[in-house]
């Protein structure tokens, strides 16, 4: 008579593949998550992948994914990305309405990876349609943030931080209620300048303030950090996100980049997130929710590092900063034409249009002016939101002129 092993019957059944769509899957944080999905075979599938202009790039994340569908946003490549897909089975399309599609697609968890204002409307469809977003567009919530969260609660929809600050904080939370914290404290690298004088700062090249001590980014974000701006619209989207008080938000520069932010509780108790500089850690923690996926980034070893510190931001010589957090301050519409001026600025830097300083005095002057011109309601849906982040850019060009 034949019996069955216990050990084998003890084996559980091996567990279904969550579907994926991945929204900027040729950034940085695309290429990341495609690492996180490569390095666990079997846990993920992935359902469709948008890229900006890179057809050539596009095309190869699908192929290599295994995408059901890819979409290109520039609505002009569509037969440049059907003929980089030819053979391969992978279904294309092309331009805003394409990327909207894909975020609708059928997934377990939609990845907002699209930089800038760009990325809000396809991740606003996927949150309006009840679907669980890991959220690593700051933008949808400095640009849009009261609508998507209403829409999230009203649709039911998951919003995952998947920013490492924002993540490393929902774990250090650990499902705790929000109104049991005194502070939220996000730390920031320092960037490139963390240790030059204001005139040096003021006088930095685009090479210079893309060259990051920790992090590998898109230029964008790798600028902003630079400025300190970075952290302060990660600061207006953990207000949105958790639903704390400006007042009860705070920033501290940490050079190591291994606590990515601590929760202190009004009983006294401080609890941190900690890993290496790798977002594949925040992005495997978003993809696995609730549970863990393996990654191949590199374990912390807290000997080898040896000692880790913390000091104030310096307000003076990172003006960027100060002028978000009154932003978050103000409130109404200020965080949207503030994120507004700062995109096209810091585009302007890059392309050697502006020094290094206009980009926080052209977020403050649009910011004062949208004040003055009684432009600074705030938007009241998504439609609203991109309206004003258009007058806020036409507003940014004209100072900096």
């Amino acid at each position: 008579m034949d019996v069955a092993s216990p050990l084998s019957a003890a084996v559980p059944a091996a567990p279904t593949p969550r579907k994926v769509v991945i929204l900027g899957a040729t950034g940085s944080i695309g290429k990341s998550t495609a690492d996180v999905i490569l390095g666990a075979p079997g846990l993920f599938e992935v359902e469709a992948v948008v890229g900006g202009r890179d057809v050539e790039a596009l095309a190869e994340v699908a192929r290599t994914l295994r995408a059901r569908f890819a979409v290109v946003a520039d609505p002009t490549a569509h037969k440049a990305l059907s003929a980089a897909l030819a053979g391969s089975g992978i279904a294309c399309g092309a331009g805003r309405e394409a990327a909207i599609e894909a975020a609708l697609r059928p997934a377990d968890v939609v990845v907002g990876a699209i930089a800038g204002a760009a990325g809000v409307e396809p991740t606003y469809a996927a949150i309006a349609a009840g679907r669980t977003v890991a959220l690593a567009n700051k933008e949808c919530l400095v640009c849009a943030g009261p609508a998507v969260m209403r829409a999230a609660a009203r649709h039911g929809a998951t919003i995952l931080p998947m920013d490492s600050e924002h993540n490393a904080i929902f774990q250090a939370l650990g499902g705790a209620d929000p109104r049991s914290v005194e502070r939220m404290i996000l730390t920031a690298s320092g960037g490139p300048f963390r240790t030059w004088t204001r005139e040096a700062i003021d006088a930095a090249t685009p090479a210079q303030a893309l060259a990051h001590p920790n992090w590998s980014m898109g230029p964008k974000v790798t600028i902003d950090s630079a400025s300190l701006m970075n952290k302060g619209l990660e600061v207006i989207e953990a207000h949105y996100l958790f639903g704390v008080d400006p007042e009860r938000l705070d920033v501290l520069v940490h050079p190591q980049s291994i606590v990515h932010g601590l929760v202190a509780f009004e009983d006294g108790a401080v609890t941190a997130g900690m890993a290496q500089p790798d977002m594949r850690v925040p992005i495997a923690h978003c993809l696995a929710y609730p549970d863990r996926a393996p990654t191949r980034a590199r374990r912390l070893d807290l000997a080898a590092i040896g000692s880790l510190t913390f000091e104030a931001p310096d307000m003076d010589r990172f003006p960027a900063l100060g002028v978000a957090l009154d932003a978050l301050r103000e409130g109404r519409g200020l965080p949207t034409i503030l994120n507004a001026a700062n995109e096209i600025a810091v585009a302007a830097f890059l392309a050697g249009e502006c020094g290094f300083r206009d980009i926080a005095r052209c977020a403050r002057t649009v910011c004062e002016d949208a004040v003055r011109a009684g432009d600074a309601r705030e938007p009241d849906s998504v439609a609203e939101a991109l309206i004003l982040d258009g007058l806020a850019r036409d507003r940014a060009r004209a100072c900096l002129a």
